[in-house]
C-alpha cells in the first residue's frame, strides 16, 4: 500500500463515509474503491452471461450432466 496526496471532495467523502459506515477517511476511500472495482467485475460477468461469451451453458451435452 502506498501513501498518496490527493484532493478529495469533502461532501462526497462525508456522504460515502456515512453510506459505507466507515470510521476513518482511509477506510471510506478504500471501501469506495473496492465497491467500484467489484461493481465493474459484476458488470463484466453479467455481460458474459448475457452474451454467453466463453460459456458452455447453451451446450446440451454439458448441461445434461449439470445437475447430476
Amino acid at each position: 500500500m502506498s501513501k498518496r496526496l490527493v484532493d478529495i471532495d469533502d461532501d462526497l467523502l462525508e456522504e460515502a463515509t456515512t453510506i459505507l459506515g466507515a470510521s476513518t477517511m482511509k477506510e471510506a476511500v478504500n471501501r469506495s474503491l473496492q465497491s467500484v472495482v467489484l461493481a465493474a467485475r459484476r458488470r463484466r460477468h453479467a455481460d458474459r452471461l448475457h452474451d454467453m461469451r466463453g460459456l458452455d451453458l447453451d451446450d446440451q451435452q454439458v448441461m445434461s450432466g449439470a445437475w447430476r
